[in-house]
Parts: C-alpha cells; sequence; structure tokens
C-alpha cells in the first residue's frame, strides 16, 4: 500500500511540473533570476523561449517535430508530441 502511495505521488508531482521549454516554463524561468538558472536551462530557454514559435507544444513546434525523422526523435519529444500535439 505504501508502495502505491509513494508511486501516486511521484506520477501526481510529475504531471504538474512544467514542460521544460513550454510556454509556462518559459514565463517562469523569465522571472527567475537568472543567476539561479543551470547550464541546460540556459540552454532550453535558448533553444524554446527566444524565438516564438518554437515553444515546447506550440504550433511551430510540433511541425518542427512532425518532420523530423521519427527515428531521430528521443523519447522525450516522443511523450511530449503525443501529450501537445495529437490530441
Amino acid at each position: 500500500m505504501t508502495r502505491l502511495l509513494v508511486i501516486a505521488g511521484i506520477l501526481l508531482l510529475t504531471a504538474c511540473s512544467e514542460e521544460p521549454g513550454s510556454e509556462q516554463w518559459c514565463a517562469a524561468k523569465k522571472a527567475q533570476a537568472k543567476t539561479e538558472w543551470s547550464g541546460s536551462d540556459l540552454a532550453t530557454y535558448t533553444r524554446h523561449c527566444l524565438i516564438d514559435g518554437t515553444e515546447v507544444g506550440s504550433e511551430g513546434w510540433c511541425k518542427s517535430t512532425a518532420d523530423k525523422p521519427k527515428s531521430e526523435w528521443s523519447t522525450r519529444e516522443a511523450e511530449t508530441y503525443a501529450r501537445h500535439c495529437v490530441l
């Protein structure tokens, strides 16, 4: 029973977290002090937040991901594409 509660808690917390590169994530990072950013945050912000239409889940992101060969998709890209672009 305890194991089930721990798994449910982890899933709940993960479902509520912002997808790196999403519009909400970009807004949160913009409000956060730049000194608190990691190198990964900077790279993700640069790639997805500075150019309009490249936020994860945006129409432009969905189109560019769909144009990319499926064999080159990462697991995260496939999951994010299914969550934001298919439904």
